[in-house]
């Protein structure tokens, strides 16, 4: 694969990864009635999962693969400092926003890690059956 196709899809995962990271930062608030809805825990481990996996299969190389999950890192790393503002956009507030926001960063780390780690090539593999010792067992030639 040429290497302007593999920046592009480098490119491709860099946006696509950033966006959903995004929209993931600003789902974790939703409420519905008072009560939280984890949305974003959701999208964060099935995004984060997919994303890999599909930069792996449509570009072919293993850096390509680990970019959104990388991505995903620093935009959420991103969301959790202060503005210059004094904004937070992530908090550990109190209540059920606590649940949901520890299980938003603790699950998306996991798959992200889970995910490259598999694009990498650490996936798990099948288990092989002990091999029967050759030859005679005499020690000769």
């Amino acid at each position: 694969m040429s290497r302007l196709l593999l920046a592009g899809w480098a490119l491709a995962a860099v946006l696509v990864a950033g966006w959903l990271a995004v929209v993931e930062v600003f789902w974790l608030p939703l409420r519905v009635g008072g009560v939280p809805v984890p949305v974003s825990v959701l999208a964060a481990v099935v995004g984060n999962v997919l994303l890999v996996r599909a930069a792996l299969r449509v570009s072919g190389s293993r850096l390509v693969a680990a970019v959104p999950a990388l991505v995903w890192l620093v935009v959420v790393v991103a969301a959790m400092g202060r503005r210059p503002e004094g904004d937070l956009v992530i908090t550990i507030g109190t209540g059920g926003y606590t649940v949901v926001t520890t299980a938003f960063l603790l699950l998306g780390v996991l798959a992200a890690a889970f995910s490259v780690g598999t694009a990498m090539g650490g996936g798990p593999r099948p288990v092989s059956s002990p091999r029967a010792p050759t030859g005679s067992g005499s020690g000769g030639a």
